[in-house]
C-alpha cells in the first residue's frame, strides 16, 4: 500500500490519533514531492541487503546510519522524548527516515501554513527537505522502528518554530516560491 497523507482537521484531540479532516481527503505523491517531500516504497523486510535502498543511498550521499526503537519499553523519558519530536521546528539538512515496523506520523506544514499529516507504515522511506517546519508523533500502536539516515555525522539540533530568518528556512521559502510561481509568505 503506498504512503498516506492528508491535511489535519483542527482538533485538539490526542495527537497520535489520525486527524482526517471530514470528509476524508487523501493527497498524493506529487503535491508532498512539490513541498520537496519524497518517498520511496522499499522492503522493510529485506533492508540490510536491499540493493534499492542501496542505490539510494549512493546516489544521496547518506552515508551514515543508525536505528531508533521508540516504545515505551524501549525508550528512557518516552514521554519527555515524545514531545520533543511533537514540537514544530526544522533542521538545518534534510532529515530521513525509513520505517522497519510499527507506524507513525510525519506532520508537515505546507505552502500555506496547513498541516500535512503522513503516515509512515513499513517500507517507507521519507526524506523532508531542510528548512520545512515538521513533527513526529507515534499513531496508537505506540511503536515504531526508524531507520535514520545522514550525510556525514548526524546533527541532532531542532530549531523549533519561529526560524523565519534562519538561512535554511529562508532557502526552502525560496524554493516553494519557484515551484509554485508566487510568493510564499513566511508564517
Amino acid at each position: 500500500m503506498a504512503l498516506e497523507a492528508w491535511l489535519m482537521d483542527d482538533s485538539n484531540e490526542d495527537q497520535r490519533l489520525p486527524h482526517h479532516p471530514n470528509p476524508k481527503e487523501l493527497l498524493t505523491i506529487d503535491y508532498l514531492a512539490e513541498l520537496g517531500v519524497l518517498y520511496w516504497k522499499l522492503n522493510p523486510d529485506n533492508y540490510e541487503h536491499d540493493s534499492e535502498l542501496g542505490k539510494i543511498r549512493d546516489e544521496r550521499g547518506y552515508d551514515y546510519m543508525d536505528m531508533l526503537d521508540l516504545c515505551p519499553e524501549k525508550v528512557s523519558n518516552y514521554e519527555e522524548k515524545l514531545k520533543n519530536f511533537f514540537t514544530e521546528h526544522i533542521h538545518k539538512d534534510e532529515e530521513i527516515r525509513y520505517c522497519l515496523a510499527g507506524s507513525g506520523y510525519f506532520d508537515v506544514r505546507d505552502k500555506d501554513d496547513r498541516w500535512i499529516r503522513i503516515w509512515m507504515k513499513p517500507g517507507d522511506l521519507i526524506v523532508l527537505p531542510a528548512g520545512i517546519y515538521h513533527r513526529f508523533t507515534l499513531d496508537t500502536g505506540n511503536y515504531i522502528k526508524l531507520m535514520r539516515l545522514f550525510v556525514g555525522e548526524p546533527v541532532w539540533t531542532p530549531y523549533n518554530r519561529p526560524q523565519e530568518e534562519h538561512p535554511v528556512r529562508k532557502e526552502y521559502i525560496k524554493s516553494l516560491t519557484h515551484k509554485f510561481g508566487e510568493s510564499i509568505q513566511a508564517h
